[in-house]
């Protein structure tokens, strides 16, 4: 029998290894032996009641104390329970609280997130000129364009009377030439004319200015 079946043995056989049951079993020995011993002197059988009394007392001793152990390892297990409960009921909060504490973060986040477009969108906006001064910007800019507007027609009203004097000046100019055309050719004919009087009067003086002939 190897070492290991000699411990569970004496592990079945004495419980809790504490010896109560050899305890138990000495004590129904004495027993049994005190109650075969009618020949023994009443000395001896009362030294062997009192070591049963003892025993006895050693059993109910080892009972309470097994009892006080048992009451003791069940309320540990009830602590151990509600320690258990109570450490399963922290793990779900501290769950909660981590899930809590992610939707924190994200709003954080998403709040940052808004916080940077706002203020790059501010720094843009107060970069740029205020309601007023812009409206005042505009009206001033359509007055000018009205301005404008009303300097274009006015030189286009001069654009097209210029235009019209041009016309009546070509067409004056035009007329003029034609004038002048006519004139040259009358004075032309004019001087042609005078120059064949001229020629005529000069052979007719000419032809008055010849000596006679001489009579024989």
């Amino acid at each position: 029998m190897g070492d290991e079946d000699v411990i569970r043995r004496r592990l079945l056989i004495d419980g809790d290894g504490t010896g109560d049951d050899r305890r138990l079993n000495v004590l129904l020995k004495s027993f049994i032996k005190w109650c075969n011993a009618t020949n023994e002197p009443p000395g001896e059988s009362q030294v062997v009641h009192d070591r049963m009394l003892a025993q006895l007392a050693q059993c109910e001793f080892a009972v309470t104390k097994s009892r006080l152990a048992a009451c003791m390892s069940a309320a540990e297990l009830q602590n151990y329970e509600n320690l258990s409960r109570q450490i399963e009921t922290g793990i779900e909060a501290a769950k909660r609280d981590i899930e809590s504490t992610k939707l924190e973060f994200q709003d954080a986040k998403t709040v940052r997130k808004n916080r940077i477009e706002y203020d790059v969108l501010a720094k843009v906006i107060n970069e740029q000129p205020d309601r007023k001064e812009t409206d005042e910007k505009l009206c001033q800019l359509r007055k000018e364009l009205g301005s404008l507007e009303e300097t274009r027609e006015q030189l286009e009203r001069k654009l097209d009377m210029r235009r019209k004097q041009f016309h009546v000046l070509v067409a004056s100019i035009h007329q003029l030439q034609a004038m002048l055309d006519d004139s040259e050719t009358e004075e032309i004919m004019d001087v042609s004319l005078e120059a064949f009087e001229d020629d005529s009067s000069d052979a007719q003086q000419a032809g008055s200015a010849q000596p006679e002939p001489m009579v024989e």
